[in-house]
Parts: structure tokens; sequence; C-alpha cells
């Protein structure tokens, strides 16, 4: 496995991850979920990366039940603040109130008095930044939480907020979690160069497309697949995109690799990323994702995916 420092600080994560969007506490049950952190575990991953909003606190305490099997030291364990998680008017969003009344609920679920990394799970335009930031440092001086980023932040937001921490001498973010992959480039206009001046790591989300750079699509949707399933992937996009997949899935199988290899090591061969949060609901597939990681990408390659999947 290899090790990435997290933007300027000194913490190091595994290049892969495992997160636990969908799958814990929701569409798989606690002993696979424990199948798959053992395997990705014991495969160097020593990331796991949750949110209070996946499945309504479940998947916090599916990983809950787990940690005791490990050291804590040894583990970075992340979640996120921000989503409605009730009625209430202020169960929802980046006040202080949501934000200490949050932590103190995700560390009851996961059964630990901190998390390594606390992620604002998206921007909110109805608090103060300085409010939101400004709790992020309590936070951190309190112990509950080690260092706190962002997620799905714009390259503005992070110019402001690290502005701010540094003008009030507050603790700043270190990292970014956008959306990436290869059909999905957007980040690399603005959030990537922003993120590298402000020195944020940035651990990207959905680096398989929801599936669609796996091989499983490329001759249509198998009943039970998350396109089947789920309304985060849509036949229309699989359609729109059926034959640049089968190339890529020719591409992949030319290099002796399998097409969720290849996308995998096509992001993490850009040096401006920290790592790849993957999903997982057996632990073959963290098995074959660990793999991505010695997976070299000549120049050929390269300008084949640039021609599919232009930025």
């Amino acid at each position: 496995m290899e090790y990435r420092r997290v933007g300027a600080s000194g913490l190091k994560v595994s290049a892969i991850s495992v997160g636990g969007w969908i799958t814990f506490g929701g569409t798989i049950g606690d002993e696979t979920a424990g199948q798959i952190l053992r395997a990705a575990i014991d495969g160097g991953v020593n990331f796991i990366d949750l949110a209070d909003v996946y499945a309504m606190g479940e998947a916090e305490k599916t990983v809950g039940r787990f940690l005791p099997e490990y050291k804590r030291s040894e583990l970075v364990v992340s979640s996120k603040v921000f989503g409605k998680m009730s009625d209430d008017p202020n169960d929802r969003g980046l006040s202080r109130k949501h934000i200490f009344e949050s932590i103190d609920r995700s560390l009851r679920n996961l059964g630990t008095d901190y998390l390594d990394i606390y992620f604002c799970h998206r921007a909110d335009p109805e608090t103060p930044l300085e409010e939101t930031i400004a709790a992020m440092d309590d936070l951190v001086h309190q112990g509950k939480i080690l260092y706190w980023g962002t997620s799905v932040w714009s390259p503005e937001t992070l110019e402001a907020a690290h502005e701010l921490a540094g003008e009030r001498r507050l603790v700043a973010p270190i990292v970014e979690q956008p959306l990436y992959n290869l059909t999905d480039r957007g980040i690399e206009r603005d959030v990537i160069p922003t993120a590298k001046r402000l020195g944020m790591g940035l651990t990207v989300w959905s680096p398989l497309a929801g599936g669609l750079l796996t091989g499983k699509y490329d001759d249509g949707i198998p009943k039970g697949s998350r396109a089947d399933t789920s309304e985060w992937l849509d036949a229309e996009r699989i359609e729109k995109n059926r034959e640049r997949l089968r190339r890529f899935s020719q591409i992949a199988e030319g290099m002796g690799a399998r097409p969720g290899q290849l996308a995998l090591a096509w992001i993490l061969q850009n040096d401006a990323i920290t790592c790849v949060l993957t999903g997982a609901t057996s632990p073959a597939h963290i098995a074959s994702n660990l793999k991505a990681v010695e997976l070299e990408l000549g120049d050929d390659v390269n300008a084949e995916l640039a021609e599919l999947f232009p930025a």
C-alpha cells in the first residue's frame, strides 16, 4: 500500500480508502461489512470514510461495532456533518449548534473519543462561514477532532475559509472531498489548482462513476445492479456512454487489468490526489481495488484515455 500526506499536514492516509456510503448499515449487514473492513485493513488501508447521513447513523454504528478489533491509533476515521438528520430545523447545516450536537452523536455511534477528520459535507449558505470555522477550531482544541475538511465546496469558498482562518488564527481545513473520475473531470479546472495553492489534500469520491467504469454495464443493466435499484445511476447515462465504456474495458484488458483498477490507477497517478474513496459489497471488491496501486499507466494508455474521456 502507498501512503500519502493529506495536503501540507503531517497526516498520512492510504491511497485507497474504504467508505460506507449506501453499503454499511444499508445494503449489507454487519457480517459482510466486517469482512470488507478486515480485508481492507489487512491489505494496508488505514482510512475509513463515513458520514452521519449514511443510513442515518447506521453506517457509523456498523463501523463502531467493528473498531475494537483494531488499535484505534492505527486507523484514520472520518465522518461528516451537514445533512438533515431529523425534522428539527436545527438538526442540519453547519451552525455551531448542529456541529456540536452532531459530533457527539457521531462519536457515540462510533464508540470512539475522537475523529481524525471531520468533514463539512457541503457548504451552508445559511450560516456565516466564520461561525462554521470557529466551531471546527473549537472541536480541534477540545480534542474531539484532529483535523477538519470540506466536501464539494467551491474554490471561492475554500479561498474564503483559509483567508478567514488566517485572519482570526483559527484552524483551517486540510482536505477537500470532491467528485472526480474519468467521466467527471470538472475539478481539474479550478478545484485542484486551488487545493494545491492552499495546501489542501484531495480525497475523491465516486472514482468508478457509480460503477460505470467497472465494465459491469458494457452490455446492459444487470438485474440487481446499482443502475437497476438506485437513483444515482440511470439507464440514459449508461446508454450515452456505452461505446466508450466498452473501449475503456478493452484498454484495461490489454493491460491485463480490470476496468475498475484502471479507473482508480488513472486518478492515483495525479500527485494532487491524496486518495480515492472506494465502496465495496464483498471482500473480493477490496482485493481487486487494492491492485490499482500497483498499476502503472504508460504514455500510450494515458493518451488513449485523454481522447476517450476529454477534460
